[in-house]
């Protein structure tokens, strides 16, 4: 059974992961970079230790000495969180390897679903519908080229091994194609190290629903319904709801057993997220597969009363899910902000510092994950996100109101934070009517340039 989990990550999400240790009973671990010494997760675990300096492909990233940490501490299993190194199949394997227990699915289907190209081909076998594009991936640019009569323009144009919107292009036409692929392909290999692209039909202006599913090591799959992330910049999200403004009880039941049929046809175990993007019409297509926890898991959790990263470690340590289908239902509305350090006005510009004075928002419904504390130093290694924040109510319209209030109660003195951003998308009536699809942010931000907000 496990007893001690060392947790791969920093920051609010080791500290989420942390309390579900303390929840559970079982003892944690935190690593951190010599820049992370004085971080909350730090501060919080059982025990700690410092793993290298502070950039991630000296700390974070460095698989090697995170097992070597969790064999010394004797940790029974690792938690990778999200980000960093929880989708990494060869991190997977490594622990399997050393005897420790990977918190996430097998590294065979995490390699399976993290080639793109591979996924489009599990999931068209699965009869889940995908966006027409290349049938496998392409390195060559006279190879794509040649593609391009039978998926037409746009095209978008994507890292097989991407993520994060990092190695992604749209062509609009042949002579953008060109460009934009070897944009791409350059992007790829520096960020991923690898050249391999697909191609797929660019859906404009679609929504972004993703199902949130848990699988266990019996056969037992559920879907926990959907999340709208239709509002986010350079395809990082900026805020999730459940449930989402546009889907009915039909489509929801449509999206919820194709996710089901994914999780399946890859004989899926443990949190995992099927994402689609879906078009005007109502019709949706197969995005991608996150083999992880998502950063906006918290959302789910509050429609349906669960506790998925305590759910990840039960699966991991050989137990049954603790709920089964018709136990989950959607109560209410969620809708959750991510806050950065970062300056709106700036083009978003990073703002690492120190939090002089904290206030965290509180009360009925409201929920806030972060490992802010104010003297706290906001480090300039890693991603700008500092805090989500969370709220719950009977619908939309209500839940839309008490973020407001949270996001109007929280203070952050010391850095720029997207907080007065984030307020105003919420008095926004597009938002408020629910009329918002992943160019939301662009036209938002069109009519703040314009003074028309």
């Amino acid at each position: 059974m496990i007893q001690k989990i060392l947790i791969a990550n920093r920051g609010e999400i080791a500290v989420r992961i942390i309390r579900a240790c303390r929840n559970l009973g079982l003892q944690s671990v935190a690593i951190y970079s010599k820049e992370d010494a004085n971080s909350l997760h730090v501060q919080l675990a059982d025990q700690r230790i410092c793993i290298g300096e502070g950039p991630a492909r000296n700390s974070y990233l460095n698989k090697n000495h995170i097992i070597t940490a969790a064999l010394n501490v004797g940790a029974d299993a690792i938690h990778p969180g999200f980000g960093f190194l929880s989708e990494n199949a060869d991190f997977a394997r490594l622990c399997q390897d050393n005897g420790l227990i990977f918190i996430g699915p097998s590294p065979e289907v995490i390699d399976q679903m993290g080639n793109k190209s591979q996924a489009r081909q599990t999931m068209t076998a699965a009869g889940v519908p995908i966006v027409p594009g290349s049938p496998s991936h392409v390195r060559h640019l006279e190879d794509a080229k040649a593609l391009l009569p039978d998926i037409g323009f746009p095209i978008m144009i994507k890292a097989s091994s991407g993520g994060g919107g990092k190695g992604m292009r749209i062509a609009r036409n042949a002579l953008e194609f060109e460009d934009q692929f070897t944009i791409a392909q350059s992007e790829s290999i520096n960020a991923f190290a690898d050249d391999a692209m697909y191609l797929e039909k660019y859906i404009e202006d679609p929504k972004h629903i993703e199902i949130q599913i848990m699988a266990d090591q019996y056969g037992q799959v559920v879907a926990l319904g959907e999340r709208d992330c239709s509002v986010q910049r350079n395809h990082q999200k900026l805020i999730e709801e459940s449930p989402s403004p546009a889907i009915d009880d039909r489509l929801r039941e449509q999206l919820n057993q194709a996710a089901l049929a994914a999780a399946r046809a890859v004989q899926y175990v443990n949190a995992g997220t099927i994402e689609f993007i879906m078009d005007k019409s109502g019709d949706f297509y197969f995005m991608e597969m996150n083999t992880r926890i998502q950063v906006e898991h918290g959302v789910t959790e509050m429609v349906t009363g669960t506790d998925l990263i305590a759910e990840q470690i039960r699966i991991a340590d050989g137990q049954h899910l603790s709920f089964k289908q018709e136990d989950i239902q959607l109560r209410g509305h969620a809708i959750e902000c991510r806050i950065n350090a970062e300056i709106p006005a700036k083009n978003f510009m990073p703002s690492p510092g120190p939090v002089n004075h904290l206030h965290l928002p509180a009360g009925n419904g409201v929920r806030v994950d972060t490992a802010l504390y104010s003297g706290y130093q906001i480090p300039s290694e890693y991603d700008s996100m500092i805090a989500k924040v969370i709220v719950h109510a009977p619908d939309r319209e209500a839940a839309i109101q008490k973020m407001k209030s949270a996001l109007g109660e929280m203070v952050i003195l010391g850095v720029e934070t997207n907080l007065d951003f984030q307020y105003s998308i919420m008095q926004n009536p597009d938002f408020k009517a629910g009329d918002i699809t992943t160019s939301f942010i662009e036209h938002f931000l069109s009519l703040k340039a314009g003074g028309k907000l």
